[in-house]
């Protein structure tokens, strides 16, 4: 905008120079002209020819006016310019019939001399009837007109020329001079201009910074508070720019409060899960334990079995909703264990080891280095996230279905694949995937009644040990990709 308003001002300013100076030099132009219109008809007079007089008035064919010498053949004594009553830089041509009778040329240095044989053909076809007009002759341009005698036509014809030397260099220094307090007033402008923008626009660089560190705060989730807001000074109503200061730092208030409100609902929410958890742990635990110790010490009949195994297994599978649930109510109440150096290739071969014993339908490759992988993480949540991973594989794919997990060291991170050839999982849902409670059982066969927090909670343990996790999927291809610190590197 800096760069638009100055260039905007400068095109208006050269303009406005470029009008006046064609202004002024079309206004100056008129006025010499005009002057030197008035030289020929003076010069007109003092050759013996009165512009306007009656017939009789005159001073007589070829009788020189008083105080000026003449010839009757146009080719008479050279003589001081001034003899005639002529300036230096005027002629005079004295026609009869077409023929020549005098001529007279004034030099610079005031002699008079005749005019050459070229130049009074030029001359001879100035017409009366016209007016003054230009003419290029030997010795430059001339502003000439013709007269013809008060005497009537017959008693002749003349000619008068001015030099327009003066006038065109007058002309030339009017350009000259405009166009260089032009260029030092766009100079000027430029500077100046440039100075007052950039002061009168600074507010903008404070808004455009706190709307720029607005931008960076992570406001997705969790206890925020936007701490910038437009200083005093860019935010006063009465300017515009002022007006939009106010406008956003009422907007960040705004947005603060309304994240304040979201903080609390969620923390409500937040905190009812785990006491809910808390609480039904207790009787989750009873009720699968007195099926248990019917099921093993009772005689009851093949329903009451039937029915006593479901209530089993149905207990056991809210046991596992309830520890998911509260496992996350512990990452969001920032309740973890201690950070330590977690031999990584150890917890894959772990994992895989016990994938294998309940899943051994399935093919497991493991993909690992020589030299141990060391990473600095909480080992619990490190082993949590392998299980979900391994166990999303298996729970949401066909039997033989072939998984491979692999590990790569690089300078300061370790990348962790998980990758399978099943069915893949549906595009829609991808950007859902890490959401909590976020099923898709139907985008991949082997439908087991997922709660949806499993890769949420690889989600969010992930995170908390400074790392990411990505999602890659398509038919007959998917692969997860965690990233995770190496021990004495800096978790980002």
């Amino acid at each position: 905008m800096r760069t638009k308003l100055i260039l905007a001002t400068l095109a208006l300013l050269t303009a406005t120079c470029a009008a006046l100076g064609l202004f002024s030099h079309v206004a100056m132009s008129r006025y010499l002209t005009g002057v030197l219109d008035d030289g020929l008809e003076r010069a007109a007079g003092r050759a013996g020819f009165r512009p306007g007089a009656a017939a009789g008035d005159n001073q007589g064919e070829g009788q020189p006016a008083p105080g000026r010498a003449g010839t009757d053949n146009g080719a008479g004594p050279r003589g001081n310019g001034s003899e005639y009553g002529q300036r230096p830089g005027s002629l005079t041509a004295h026609f009869e019939d077409g023929s020549l009778r005098r001529s007279t040329l004034v030099l610079e240095d005031g002699i008079a001399v005749p005019v050459s044989g070229p130049d009074l053909e030029l001359l001879a076809e100035v017409d009366p009837d016209r007016g003054p007009e230009h003419i290029d002759l030997s010795g430059g341009r001339y502003r000439v007109d013709a007269f013809v005698s008060p005497a009537g036509p017959a008693d002749g014809v003349l000619v008068t020329g001015l030099s327009t030397a003066q006038r065109d260099s007058t002309l030339a220094s009017l350009d000259l001079t405009m166009v260089v307090l032009s260029l030092a007033g766009l100079l000027v402008t430029g500077v100046a201009g440039t100075v007052i923008i950039r002061r009168s626009l600074r507010p903008l660089d404070q808004l455009a910074a706190v709307a720029t560190s607005v931008s960076k705060l992570p406001l997705a989730s969790g206890e925020v508070e936007i701490p910038v807001r437009v200083p005093a000074a860019a935010a006063r109503p009465g300017s515009e720019v002022g007006t939009v200061g106010l406008a956003l730092n009422g907007m960040i208030d705004h947005v603060t409060n309304a994240l304040r409100a979201r903080q609390a609902s969620e923390m409500k929410v937040r905190q009812f899960v785990a006491d809910a958890s808390h609480e039904l742990r207790t009787p989750l635990t009873s009720i699968r334990g007195y099926a248990e110790l019917v099921l093993l010490s009772e005689q009851v009949s093949p329903p009451g079995r039937s029915a006593l195994e479901r209530v089993d297994s149905e207990s056991k599978r809210m046991s596992a909703l309830v520890e998911d649930l509260l496992l996350l109510a512990r990452l969001d109440e920032g309740q973890r264990g201690e950070r330590a150096d977690v031999d990584l290739t150890e917890l894959i071969v772990e994992a895989v080891s016990d994938a294998q014993v309940s899943a051994p339908e399935y093919g497991w490759t493991l993909m690992l280095p020589d030299e141990p992988v060391v990473v600095s993480a909480v080992e619990s949540e490190l082993r949590q996230v392998l299980i979900n991973l391994l166990s999303n594989a298996h729970k949401h794919t066909a039997p033989a279905t072939r998984v491979e997990i692999g590990l790569q060291a690089g300078a300061a991170w370790t990348t962790l694949t998980v990758t399978d050839d099943g069915q893949g999982i549906d595009p829609d849902f991808i950007d859902s995937l890490f959401s909590r409670f976020s099923k898709a059982d139907s985008a991949r066969t082997g439908n087991t009644g997922s709660t949806g927090l499993g890769l949420a909670i690889v989600s969010a343990l992930v995170t908390v040990n400074g790392g990411t996790i990505e999602v890659e999927s398509k038919p007959g291809r998917t692969r997860f990709t965690v990233v995770l610190p190496l021990a004495g590197a800096v978790a980002v």
